[in-house]
């Protein structure tokens, strides 16, 4: 694995119906939704260490921690820069950030674990 802060990437849509918070169930007003906030945000993570992890390993989501600070309407591109902050050992600690034509919407940290895919996914059986 090559692994090591300073690793960044960058995320972005443009707010369309299907992204607001009326849509996604998470408010009734026409707006990009929190939860399309935090998934936009996530997709920066994975694409920060995309290519980086050993065969047959993945990185899965464990904590995230955003505060949502603007609404952004449809129609307006929506930015997520993460950058990675720490390793620890398999844990990974990103510190995301999320920016429209206006500025700031979003900031926070989201938190991953490295793990091997397989063994993962046979502990759901």
């Amino acid at each position: 694995m090559e692994l090591r802060a300073g690793l960044r990437a960058e995320t972005s849509l443009v707010v369309g119906e299907e992204d607001t918070a009326v849509h996604v169930g998470s408010g009734d007003v026409p707006v990009l939704g929190t939860p399309r906030l935090v998934a936009l945000a996530e997709a920066a993570t994975v694409a920060a260490v995309a290519g980086r992890l050993a065969d047959g390993w993945t990185s899965v989501g464990t904590r995230v921690e955003v505060r949502h600070l603007a609404a952004s309407p449809v129609g307006v591109r929506v930015t997520v820069e993460a950058v990675l902050e720490e390793v620890d050992g398999k844990r990974l600690v990103f510190g995301v950030r999320a920016v429209d034509e206006r500025g700031a919407v979003g900031d926070g940290r989201i938190e991953r674990v490295v793990v091997d895919r397989e063994r993962f996914l046979a502990r759901l059986q």
